[in-house]
């Protein structure tokens, strides 16, 4: 069950109506790393959680994600309130009120349709989602997910706070981002109360896959680090010694009934190309300058080379 308080978890003062700004911090609104998503995240791992201390604190933060959708929406609703009021009443000339309603980029949209409020969508307009929570059930791989939505949020906000000189709007985006450092610190102290909580779920690796570096792009840029050297690697340069991994011959196979081998076959049979075949194709009958060497060079490939290299040496 859940009690509302009518007071802002943090007093909510703008200077000014902003709808630009508004149509910037509603992603945190509506948006994939914004509050609704971290509150719904949280909720849904906290009702699944069988252990109690975990459950609390996904309750608590969930909540007051809650609160902070509540300060966010505070936010952009006095941002657009003068456009609000204005699209209402219809107080403003036609060229005036085309302006001021456009004025916010992508928030014309959430003016047009919501009447200046606070809308469930992003900065772009897109509605949010369910999609945008992306739990799994296990919560060594949930708490990771956790610490990196809360890393998310924390660099949006902080691109925010960067966009706008509203003291009171920067004052109350400041307490927004240090909430979520806080939240981070939490769910990591939890995930680190887990014994033995790498790697996530329950069946271990294969040492063997586990502690092989396979250094897979090579060349200038390539670099040395305790990310792929070291006792804890076994570093493969020689990419001839993981092709395959295993001991088979790197191939697909598949084992098949009588009546599919007979159908295999026979689609094999029809849809064989022929090495052979060197026929004019669209391509050739309507090349011009640039399209390269052409099946026949009687279509005219050669000459259409040589009048474009002499037409490049003119410039």
């Amino acid at each position: 069950m859940f009690m509302h308080n009518k007071r802002l978890q943090y007093t909510v003062r703008v200077a000014e109506p902003n709808p630009v700004l508004a149509s910037l911090i509603i992603e945190q609104f509506g948006g994939a790393d914004g509050e609704l998503a971290a509150a719904m995240r949280y909720f849904t791992q906290a009702l699944g959680e069988v252990d109690p201390g975990r459950k609390d604190l996904l309750l608590d933060i969930a909540t007051e994600e809650l609160s902070h959708l509540e300060v966010v929406g505070s936010i952009v609703a006095m941002l657009n309130k003068g456009v609000k009021a204005q699209i209402s009443e219809a107080s403003m000339k036609e060229a005036d009120l085309m302006i001021a309603v456009n004025a916010g980029g992508a928030s014309q949209k959430e003016n047009l349709l919501f009447g200046g409020g606070p809308a469930l969508i992003d900065s772009t307009g897109v509605p949010w989602t369910a999609a945008y929570v992306d739990s799994k059930g296990d919560p060594t791989c949930d708490l990771r997910s956790n610490i990196a939505a809360e890393s998310r949020a924390k660099i949006v906000y902080e691109r925010l706070i960067n966009v706008t000189d509203d003291p009171g709007v920067k004052d109350a985006l400041g307490f927004l981002m240090t909430r979520e450092i806080a939240h981070q610190k939490s769910f990591e102290k939890a995930l680190y109360s887990i014994e033995n909580n790498f790697p996530p779920g329950k069946l271990p690796g294969i040492a063997a896959y586990a502690n092989a570096y396979v250094n897979t792009s090579q060349g200038e840029g390539d670099m040395d680090g305790p990310w792929n050297s070291g006792e804890q690697w076994d570093r493969i340069d020689d990419l001839e010694q993981v092709m395959p991994f295993d001991d088979g011959d790197g191939t697909a196979s598949v084992t098949l009934a009588k009546k599919d081998e007979a159908a295999v076959a026979a689609l094999a049979t029809r849809t064989q190309s022929n090495p052979g075949a060197n026929v004019a194709t669209g391509a050739d009958l309507g090349a011009g300058p640039g399209a390269g060497r052409t099946s026949d060079e009687d279509l005219g490939g050669a000459k259409d080379i040589a009048e474009a290299t002499a037409m490049a040496k003119k410039r």
